[in-house]
């Protein structure tokens, strides 16, 4: 929030916040505001900062600021400020936020979800924000009460003093007129009641219900349906079509040329549904119009042998290093593109009138979606509320808003409230995708296992260059048209020429202790568009670093797990994750013909070992158990993490044994899960998860315990057949 001049009208107005109240700014790094505002309080309640409500009759209110979609945040989050203010999650309201700055995420500084740093950024922030009100509560008891500060308890919302207890809400008008404490002291871990023990997700029950309300469960009064006719190769355009017989099928209401395609407009979804396969389109070629998945695969792989790629990083000297290394490993390692297939497809509810513009759905980047609708619409964003729902799965699909900009354009030539939904088709063969990889990795290792050079070179899409295009409308939504263009111009020459973009190749190097290596980084973009796919660019680089250091441990007769404990001597918290992990698969027995396989990987911020017992029959691959150690620092609600690495195990797997996304004439072959498989209940393996008891503070867990599962079934599968697999999916020849 604005430290120079913002009223309780607006702020309400803007953040979606129900009831009354203004609201003291608090200072999270990042953020836009600079000092406190008077607080105020209403019959609604009281609100002492942008996070809290706390109302005259004891309802507390946290305004979640990150978007909840299956990670378990809002537990999360309500947990961090919940310890300090001393109230138990469970009996919170636990909101989304809406769209305003003063939830901006302090790392992204913008308002938005993804790369697992929610709990870590806002960690220390909330903690203080919950601190320092249940300071100004105790304030406002010892006034009201005539009982010094010090001689009064807090108990889950109620001032303690003796023997009575004081709903919070009693105090709500005596702390309204009162300064807000700053700076208050925090508790010692010590003393956490709620922060470290397993407690049961604040959503939990409106789930189990069906109460919790998604984006595609909106319905408002007088709503129109809206389906786009979309083009089978990415980016053409309609030079002519043919809707004639689409106008006069049961229920259309009209159809709308947008940006992306043909927009069928009708009652109902089902009937917008059908018309849209009678209008036939002649689309343009695109270079793309030509591409096949074969194809993809022989350009990353010429790029490489080329040598024409940009260095990312590098220490030492590494052509020295090989130079006087009796045996060199290098070999490639393959990745496709792959889709996100949330299991809820995309939607979007828009109602534009005279006063305004309303938005359902649920994006990761809320403020995102706001200025897309600012751009598109020239509404005053302070006219523009986004009500964001529960998100049916993200894994990075939702922060990109083309969803957002569809509906924008239909609702714009329509005077209905219009919603938009994507079919599972839409979804796979008009998506976007994880980027394609090819990895060569050259390493060298001594006889007692340290590795004494390491190169590692990367070929493919350039990943945050395709998602800030993407974004750039939504985040700079005042820039003009021309100047926007040219700033995405200049950024893709950027990538393509000069830089490396550090999300493409992230991982490559991080893990282990290298005395001497290089990274380096060959763009190829082929068209197909692209964007953040969850663990980025560590999904495809940790299958290639764990692969070769398997191949690595064979070539010089040590076991994998004693090679890797070799290579972590300043990574002392791997070192112990690994050295753990090794110890649970040293005791292990597995039935006859199981085999284990062992791969490790650092990745925002959090370190995960896994152990997969894989067999083979037939040629057919099965996972029965996946062991996980974790450490991922204080984990603030142990059984959210431990169901963030069995649902990252499942999503994994999926990709590790099925996940693919072909191309033919530069269409996308797959269109539903009949032929881009999701990992069935009776494939699923066993998950076991250790979490190692870290007191340092938490780090991330919704990606990081995706990156290590493909290497360790890989590595498996070796043992189990003797053939080494380094393209994914995995396959027996």
């Amino acid at each position: 929030m604005s430290g120079q001049s913002l009223s309780r009208r607006h702020f309400l107005k803007t953040s979606g916040m129900v009831g009354g109240g203004i609201v003291v700014a608090v200072a999270l790094p990042g953020c836009a505001f600079n000092g406190p505002h008077p607080i105020e309080v209403t019959d609604a309640g009281f609100i002492p900062n942008a996070f809290l409500q706390i109302a005259p009759d004891n309802k507390i209110t946290f305004y979640c600021p990150s978007d909840e979609m299956g990670q378990g945040i809002r537990t999360g989050l309500a947990t961090i400020i919940g310890e300090e203010l001393d109230v138990d999650p469970a009996n919170m309201l636990v909101q989304a936020a809406g769209s305003h700055e003063d939830y901006n995420n302090p790392e992204f500084r913008v308002q938005g979800t993804g790369g697992s740093n929610a709990v870590r950024v806002f960690y220390q922030p909330l903690r203080q924000v919950g601190a320092d009100t249940r300071a100004l509560l105790l304030n406002a008891a010892a006034l009201d009460l005539g009982i010094p500060s010090e001689q009064l308890l807090t108990d889950d919302g109620f001032i303690v003093a003796g023997d009575r207890r004081y709903p919070y809400g009693d105090f709500v008008d005596t702390a309204s007129s009162l300064e807000m404490p700053v700076a208050t002291s925090l508790k010692a871990p010590s003393n956490f009641q709620y922060i470290g023990a397993d407690a049961p997700r604040v959503d939990a029950l409106a789930k189990a219900t069906g109460t919790a309300s998604f984006g595609i469960d909106t319905d408002l009064p007088g709503m129109v349906y809206a389906v786009v006719v979309r083009p089978p190769v990415a980016g053409s355009k309609a030079l002519k079509f043919d809707d004639s017989a689409a106008r006069i099928a049961p229920g259309v209401l009209d159809i709308v040329a947008v940006s992306s395609g043909i927009a069928v407009v009708a009652e109902r979804y089902w009937q917008a549904y059908q018309a849209a396969k009678k209008i036939t389109v002649d689309w343009e070629k695109r270079p793309l119009s030509s591409v096949t998945s074969t194809q993809v695969r022989q350009d990353l792989s010429a790029a490489l042998e080329a040598n024409d790629d940009t260095e990312s990083s590098h220490v030492g000297d590494p052509e020295k290093a090989f130079a006087e290394a009796d045996r060199i490993l290098e070999t490639d390692y393959y990745a496709p593109f792959l889709a996100h297939a949330p299991m809820e497809p995309l939607n979007a509810t828009l109602r534009i009138t005279e006063n305004g513009a309303d938005l359902w759905t649920g994006v990761q980047f809320v403020g995102a979606a706001q200025g897309v609708l600012e751009r598109l619409t020239g509404l005053p964003r302070g006219d523009i509320k986004i009500h964001n729902q529960f998100l049916g799965g993200g894994f990075g699909r939702r922060a990109t808003l083309s969803h957002i900009v569809e509906v924008a354009e239909i609702a714009m030539s329509i005077d209905k409230p219009v919603q938009l939904l994507w079919s599972r088709e839409d979804d796979l063969r008009h998506g976007f995708y994880r980027p394609a990889a090819m990895m060569k990795i050259k390493a060298a290792a001594n006889n007692e296992g340290r590795i004494t050079a390491w190169q590692a070179r990367r070929s493919g899409a350039n990943i945050t260059a395709q998602t800030m295009k993407n974004a750039l409308p939504g985040v700079l939504p005042s820039l003009p048209t021309g100047l926007l263009n040219g700033l995405v111009g200049a950024m893709d020459y950027v990538f393509d020429n000069w830089a490396v973009d550090a999300s493409s190749v992230e991982g490559l190097h991080e893990t282990y202790s290298l005395p001497s290596y290089r990274v380096s980084h060959a763009s190829v973009d082929h068209g197909l568009p692209t964007t953040f796919w969850r663990s980025v660019g560590h999904s495809y680089t940790s299958f290639a670093v764990e692969s070769m250091m398997d191949e690595l441990a064979e070539a010089r007769q040590i076991d994998p797990v004693a090679l890797r404990l070799k290579n972590l001597e300043d990574k002392p918290r791997m070192k112990n994750v690994v050295a753990q992990a090794g110890r649970l698969m040293a005791a292990m027995t597995v039935p006859e013909n199981h085999h284990l396989g062992f791969a490790a990987h650092s990745s925002f911020g959090t370190d995960v070992a896994q152990i997969a017992q894989v067999s083979v029959t037939d040629g057919n691959i099965r996972v029965h158990k996946v062991t996980c150690v974790v450490d991922c620092g204080l984990a603030v609600n142990p059984d959210i993490v431990r169901a963030q690495l069995e649902g990252a195990v499942m999503f994994a797997l999926t990709a590790t044994l099925y996940g693919q996304i072909d191309l033919d004439d530069g269409a996308v072959v797959q269109s539903n899960f009949h032929n881009y498989p999701i990992l069935r209940m009776n494939e699923s393996p066993a998950v076991d998860v250790v979490i190692i008891n870290s007191q340092t503070p938490p780090t991330g867990i919704g990606e990081p315990g995706v990156p290590p599962l493909a290497p360790a079934v890989a590595n498996a599968v070796y043992r189990a057949t003797g053939q080494r697999l380094r393209d994914l999916p995995l396959k027996l020849a």
